[in-house]
């Protein structure tokens, strides 16, 4: 049984309050990180951890934060990153409403490392209770002396203001964020120059997403070796939230080390295929990433060991799909997502994105052509890595995933004129 970090206190309703965090020890790192360690120390302590961002990417953390230029005219900011809006996750929910002080604590560790006296939560419009439970939690920390001016008589000052968002997709992209925060359309920006010497109202930005940022108190308290000695390998470390839905006994919200075997994580902890059934797919890292077949899900939930098979961890947002599933109906779902979110600024992904659906309607409506599959990769092709940002190429790599691993179930609906799985 691994330790808990993340969901040690999952059944305690009190959770999100100041009093129970501090009883667990929350803020004690935080108050011995301002009196003995400076910026730099602990942007090469985080390095040191290997921790990855945890909101799809991968990239590592602390060289991220490194980018941030040391000496600047102008503020720094850190953004949190809370617009969690990837179909199939829901782990970034959980934290913000039940354990908001741990990404306080994170936080303000995060916005110490490079400098920063102001940093926003953008959080996703529809997560209202998850709003209001963070105003609390800064509420609290800051009547605490936890956060606001001259922090434990440390001379550090620190702001952190929650944005609400409008709900949009594309604001989960960090450029899209910025421009959002600014009060602008969330269209995403070209780049470079990247957020880390031109973010928020042009000044230097570090966006971190939820689940990376509660890592830092997990870090700086473990230390960064034993916290690099949890996970698969050096380049796969620390704890990791997976998230489980679709056709399992227990679907919800799992903790395991970086790098929990996907065939274990279904069978084992989520209880295995419901009613009996049997597996037929399973994207494992939310709905933009590759799917796997049944045969190919014995591979361990890391950032690597998921690309060697042709997907991606992404948000750890695994999907099950069980033996009646139609993979056309489940595609054309996806599409019709990703039609809908697309922001329209870049012409691939808004006319790919729209083509991609009303072909796949076509199909499992019974009006497919043979010439369809063959347009429809086209389009995927044309789509993928000629976009601003990376929804296009979110809409893209499922519908090719979707049709090399289950192509003759496309055919069948364009043979038959109806869905095979129709009763």
């Amino acid at each position: 049984m691994s330790e808990k970090y993340f969901l040690k206190h999952i059944d305690r309703p009190e959770s999100n309050t100041l009093a129970f965090y501090l009883q667990q020890g929350g803020y004690r790192t935080w108050k011995r990180v301002l009196q003995e360690k400076s910026p730099e120390q602990i942007i090469e302590e985080v390095k040191r951890s290997g921790l990855r961002g945890r909101g799809g990417a991968g990239f590592p953390t602390g060289l991220k934060w490194s980018f941030v230029p040391r000496q600047s005219a102008s503020p720094k900011y850190l953004v949190c990153n809370a617009d969690e809006s990837e179909p199939g996750t829901f782990k970034d929910r959980y934290l913000i409403e039940r354990e908001p002080h741990l990404l306080l604590e994170g936080m303000a560790m995060a916005a110490y490392a490079i400098d920063s006296r102001q940093a926003f939560i953008y959080i996703r419009g529809e997560f209202a209770y998850g709003a209001q439970t963070l105003e609390r939690a800064i509420h609290e920390a800051t009547e605490a002396g936890l956060l606001g001016k001259n922090i434990q008589a440390s001379g550090y000052d620190l702001q952190i203001t929650v944005h609400r968002g409008a709900g949009a997709y594309i604001c989960g992209e960090e450029t899209g964020l910025l421009e959002s925060l600014e009060g602008k359309r969330g269209w995403p920006r070209l780049k470079p120059p990247f957020p880390a010497t031109k973010g928020a109202f042009g000044c230097p930005t570090v966006v971190n997403n939820v689940e990376t940022l509660v890592n830092l108190p997990v870090i700086l308290s473990l230390g960064a070796d034993r916290y690099a000695a949890i996970g698969s390998n050096e380049k796969n470390t620390g704890p990791k939230l997976y998230c489980l839905s679709g056709h399992v006994n227990r679907p919800g919200l799992y903790e395991f080390p970086l790098g929990k075997n996907l065939q274990e994580l279904i069978y084992q902890e989520a209880g295995g295929i419901r009613k009996g059934k049997k597996l037929k797919a399973v994207i494992p890292g939310g709905s933009s990433v590759p799917v796997l077949r049944a045969d190919e899900i014995d591979v361990a939930m890391d950032f690597d060991a998921l690309v060697s098979r042709g997907s991606m961890l992404g948000s750890a947002g695994v999907i099950v799909m069980d033996e009646d599933t139609c993979m056309v109906k489940a595609l054309l779902n996806l599409a019709t997502f990703y039609s809908h979110e697309s922001c329209g600024q870049c012409t691939p992904c808004r006319e790919g994105t729209m083509w991609m659906k009303k072909i796949l309607s076509r199909i499992e409506h019974g009006q497919g052509r043979p010439e369809d599959l063959p347009l429809l990769e086209d389009i995927a092709r044309h789509i993928q890595g000629r976009t601003i940002c990376p929804l296009g190429d979110a809409a893209a790599m499922p519908a090719a995933s979707f049709l090399k691993q289950f192509r003759q179930e496309f055919i069948e609906h364009i043979e038959q004129k109806k869905c095979p799985h129709s009763k």
